[in-house]
Parts: structure tokens; C-alpha cells; sequence
């Protein structure tokens, strides 16, 4: 005979059982629609992209070719007029050719040649930028995230205790700032007239680019000061805003419970609290991880600095439009791939989101 003991803990057990087996499908149904509408999306943004130098007016193509011809006193040859036609419209052909042969010049990584700096290939001014902007504006990103939100954290726990009455007014005031103004003064003061950093550029102009320790070190030195000035600008907006979900938060049943329980305070301010007051920063730090490829532009320009920024900033003045175009193309799958990376963040840190998928 079965023990009723034993039958009443297995009819409790199979549901709990069965709800642990439905969590991992929950988690991979919900991140297999947000990949499908993030893939959705990014065939919307190449096929614009393909599109808006199709909608300028005249022959965008034919007005490259002239400039080509201009800056360089000779006509381009066969091989780079074709691929202008490719990426800019060719009258001869139809726009389901063109589109199909753009689509084959992106998978190729073909991006065009540059005007302003003919007969670079786009795709080599890119590749040459980025990872000195990544290098620059990735570290100013992490560590402003991490001393903005380790800050709201804390001063988020005590709402109006001496650490708040101090650090959430300066964040508010160093936040509406303007950041040109903080770098030419950053410029002025440290570069100029203390000469404790380099006035611009990337690098000494007497070491040689690559995986060695002189250019390394040089590289970090002239990178010191636009990274401090990223930081000084950014971190207010991430101690205002953590500060505030943080006290938001504390209101919560979960925190008050965890408190009545007689938790140590630390663990109820991170486990509890801070955990769930996290997930509006995650989303806005994996925006800013977007944005990390089209540089810092005012920084770039500021410090001369060899990235992203001002790669675009000079493509821009001298109406580079293929390379334009593959900065903003740059630019916006990043973003895509951040967005899609933060809601995969969110399903392991939010049950809340699988369960409403």
C-alpha cells in the first residue's frame, strides 16, 4: 500500500519538476523571438542604407566619380567606378541587380573606396579607427558605469544622509555641463599649461604603431586625458539614475521583507535592492556599448584623437559619402547587437520578462 505521506509530497514535487523543465523553454522561446525581430531589423537598416543614396537627388554615383576626378586629376578606373555603381546606383541596371550586388559587396566586407582619401578602401579607414575608439570610449563608458552606478548604489541606500546631500548635487550639476567645455578646459589647464598630458593626437609621433611597449605606453598616455574628461562628464547621469531606482526600490515588499527578516544590510542592498534597481542601467549601458563605434565625437575632435568620431567628422567635411555611409551602417548594427545583448541580460536577471513572453 502507498504511504499517503509519500504520494501527497510526490504530487507536490511533479509540478515543481515540471516548472524547472518549462524555464529553460521560456528563456530560449523569448530570446528566439527577440533574435528574430532583431534580425528583422537589421535587414530593414541595410536595405535603408541601400536605399537613401538612391533617393538624393541627380546621380549621386556620377557626381563621386567627378570628385574622384577632381581630387585626383585622372578619371578612377573600371574596377572603382563599378564598385561606386554597386553602392550608389548605376542607371544601367535595375535596383533588384543593384541591391543583390550591394548585399554581395557587404558580406565581402566591401565597403568602397574613400574620395577624400582615394583609393583607400572604406574598409580599411574603419578598421584603422576602431579600435582606438574602442580602446578610448569603451574604457571612459566602463569606468564611468561602474563609479556612477557603484555611487547611486550607495547613496541610493540612505536617501538624505551626508554621502547623498554631497554626491547627488554634484553629479547634477558635472551632468549639465557642456563636455566641449570640459575638455578645452581639460586642454588648457593639463595639457597647456601644466603639460602633465599631450595637447592632441593618438600617439608619440616618434614611436612605431604596433604590438610593442613604447607605442603601448604612448598610447595610454596621450588616451589618459580624453578618457578622464569622458569619465567627469558621464558618470553624474549614472549616479542620478541609479540613485533613483535605488530608493524607489527600497519601498518594494521583497526589501522590506528581506529587512524584516534581519538580513545583514549589505546583502539586502545588493542581492535584494541594488540587483533590481540595476536592470534600467543595463539597458542604458548596452545603448552606450552601442554607440561606442561611432566614437565620441566632440572628443575625437577636441584631442585630435584617430577614431570613429573623427573619422566621421572628416568624411563629413570633405562629403566622403561612401565612408559616411559605412560609419552610419557601423553605427546602427552595433546598436542592434547591444539592444539584443541587453534583453538576453534581462532574461537572466528578470524572470519577470520570460514569464510575460
Amino acid at each position: 500500500m502507498t504511504d499517503p505521506m509519500m504520494a501527497s509530497e510526490a504530487a507536490l514535487a511533479e509540478p515543481a519538476a515540471k516548472e524547472q523543465t518549462a524555464r529553460p523553454r521560456r528563456r530560449t522561446s523569448y530570446l528566439g523571438k527577440r533574435l528574430g525581430f532583431y534580425l528583422l531589423v537589421t535587414w530593414v537598416a541595410v536595405t535603408l542604407n541601400f536605399f537613401i543614396p538612391r533617393l538624393m537627388p541627380g546621380d549621386p554615383a556620377t557626381v563621386m566619380i567627378a570628385q574622384i576626378t577632381q581630387r585626383t586629376g585622372q578619371p578612377p578606373n573600371p574596377a572603382t567606378v563599378e564598385s561606386i555603381r554597386l553602392l550608389f546606383g548605376s542607371p544601367d541596371q535595375s535596383l533588384i541587380t543593384q541591391y543583390w550586388g550591394y548585399l554581395g559587396q557587404l558580406i565581402h566586407g566591401d565597403l568602397g573606396l574613400s574620395i577624400s582619401q582615394y583609393p583607400v578602401p572604406v574598409a580599411d579607414l574603419v578598421m584603422s579607427a576602431l579600435p582606438w575608439t574602442l580602446m578610448l570610449v569603451g574604457s571612459a563608458t566602463a569606468l564611468a558605469f561602474v563609479i556612477g552606478v557603484g555611487l547611486g548604489i550607495l547613496v541610493g541606500w540612505r536617501p538624505g544622509r551626508g554621502l547623498d546631500s554631497v554626491v547627488t548635487p554634484l553629479s547634477t550639476v558635472v551632468g549639465v555641463v557642456p563636455y566641449f567645455w570640459v575638455a578645452l578646459l581639460a586642454v588648457w589647464i593639463f595639457a597647456v599649461k601644466l603639460r602633465w598630458a599631450p595637447v592632441s593626437g593618438g600617439y608619440a609621433p616618434d614611436a612605431t604603431p604596433g604590438f610593442n611597449l613604447p607605442f603601448m605606453a604612448s598610447a595610454l598616455g596621450y588616451g589618459a586625458l580624453p578618457v578622464a574628461t569622458i569619465v567627469f562628464s558621464a558618470f553624474g547621469g549614472w549616479v542620478f539614475g541609479q540613485r533613483n531606482m535605488m530608493v524607489t526600490t527600497l519601498s518594494e515588499d521583497y526589501v522590506l521583507l528581506a529587512r524584516a527578516k534581519g538580513l545583514p544590510g549589505w546583502t539586502v542592498m545588493l542581492r535584494y535592492a541594488a540587483r533590481n534597481a540595476l536592470l534600467p542601467s543595463v539597458t542604458n549601458f548596452a545603448l552606450a556599448i552601442g554607440g561606442l563605434v561611432g566614437g565620441s565625437l566632440l572628443t575625437e575632435i577636441v584631442f585630435s584623437y584617430p577614431g570613429m568620431g573623427f573619422l566621421l567628422f572628416d568624411a563629413v567635411s570633405n562629403r566622403d559619402y561612401p565612408t559616411m555611409q559605412a560609419v552610419f551602417l557601423l553605427i546602427t548594427l552595433t546598436v542592434l547587437l547591444a539592444n539584443f545583448l541587453a534583453d538576453s541580460l534581462y532574461v537572466l536577471l528578470d524572470p519577470r520578462t520570460r514569464e510575460a513572453s
